[in-house]
């Protein structure tokens, strides 16, 4: 082989290694795509909400903490925790006899005052119609007229002692009201239908009243739990958005699968400042149908204040909005483009676009690296909307 030759491969040799070195050298050090995950742009429903600052409470409409008007000592519990009771029910009873004995006085009071009414009367009609005979011997000079004075007076004598008769029993009608009303108070009975929450006392025990003020435990809680609403503490900034009749979403941490409609019912009429706690103002939902079954008095639960809503629109998870209204873009080339766009209504879900996106296109979601720039070339991988 001649001289040439041989340097000639030698040569093209070394322009092989070195093309291979190369090449392998920018293989490992070429920029890799980063592995990022897209949605696609596309239309749904997007609603202005506001929600409560701190947890709401299911409170019951009626709940009643019932304690006897006088104290005394338990004589009687015809209920236990967990019943249901109606409206007049009798549930508690204390030692009353002494007044149940001048309950039966005052009705043998009345007896005895309706035996001498009856006596009276009768009296009181014999002498009007002896009254009555005496002047028609008058008119034939049978008698003196001191005699018609005489039966006259005896006529009027009667009939006032009948009235007065009637009146001791008015009287004695009324003791045994009073009897009956001071019996009453050792009596609880329930002021509306619902269940027995509570029960403080046993058999043989002395229970006092609550007045008003004093932390006196009640003797019965009874809840009606047939009608039960909630009430949440919204933030003050967010009290002029609210109107009464505002439609709203409902939700319980006890039962974190289900969503419950209602509607605001009530706002109060001052803002409740709590030191250290952000200034609110307590707001009140009805359910539109309420679910009983299951739902405790005392839930936590979060109310979702429905301002505005939009139907069919061009929307995007809010996650994936940058600072001043940007997002990145997937083109063609699967390089990230940082796209402006302009919102409408917003929450923490989702955002409505009006401009700068159109149905179909490919956005960032989220990304395995942090500082992404634009052009950047990515791997992408959908994510369902």
């Amino acid at each position: 082989m001649k001289p040439h030759t041989q340097n000639s491969l030698r040569w093209i040799t070394i322009i092989v290694v070195i093309s291979i070195l190369l090449l392998a050298g920018w293989y490992y050090i070429r920029p890799k795509p980063i592995l990022v995950e897209w949605i696609t742009v596309s239309t749904g429903d997007v609603e202005a909400v506001i929600v409560n600052t701190r947890a709401g409470t299911v409170k019951s409409c009626r709940r009643s903490n019932l304690a006897p008007a006088s104290g005394g000592q338990i004589a009687k519990i015809w209920i236990r925790e967990g019943d249901r009771v109606q409206a007049g029910q009798v549930l508690l009873e204390l030692w009353n006899h002494d007044l149940r004995a001048q309950l039966d006085l005052a009705q043998r009071q009345l007896a005895t005052a309706q035996e001498r009414r009856q006596e009276a009367c009768i009296l009181a009609d014999n002498a009007q119609r002896e009254y009555i005979r005496t002047q028609q011997l008058l008119s034939k000079n049978f008698v003196s007229p001191q005699r018609v004075d005489d039966t006259r007076a005896n006529a009027n004598s009667r009939r006032a002692s009948c009235e007065a008769a009637i009146s001791d029993i008015k009287r004695a009608e009324a003791q045994i009201r009073v009897s009956q009303a001071t019996i009453d108070r050792t009596i609880i009975t329930a002021p509306f239908s619902g269940v027995i929450g509570h029960i403080s006392g046993e058999l043989g025990e002395f229970t006092t009243p609550s007045p008003p003020g004093i932390p006196t435990p009640p003797t019965i809680d009874l809840i009606d739990d047939q009608c039960l609403y909630v009430s949440a503490p919204m933030d003050e900034v967010d009290a002029p958005k609210i109107q009464v009749d505002q439609e709203v979403r409902i939700t319980l941490d006890a039962m974190q699968d289900k969503v419950f409609p209602g509607k605001v019912r009530r706002i109060a009429p001052f803002i409740t400042e709590i030191e250290k706690q952000a200034r609110t103002v307590d707001i009140e939902v009805d359910f539109h149908s309420s679910p009983t079954k299951g739902l405790l008095v005392g839930y936590s639960a979060d109310v979702e204040v429905i301002l505005a809503r939009k139907n069919n629109v061009l929307r995007i998870p809010t996650q994936t909005l940058r600072q001043n209204n940007k997002v990145w873009l997937v083109d063609a080339n699967n390089r990230l483009i940082e796209q402006p766009i302009e919102k409408g209504l917003s929450n923490w879900s989702f955002t409505e676009v009006t401009s700068g996106l159109k149905e179909g296109d490919h956005i960032l979601l989220s990304s395995d690296q942090d500082g992404i720039k634009s052009g950047v070339l990515v791997s992408t991988s959908p994510k369902a909307p």
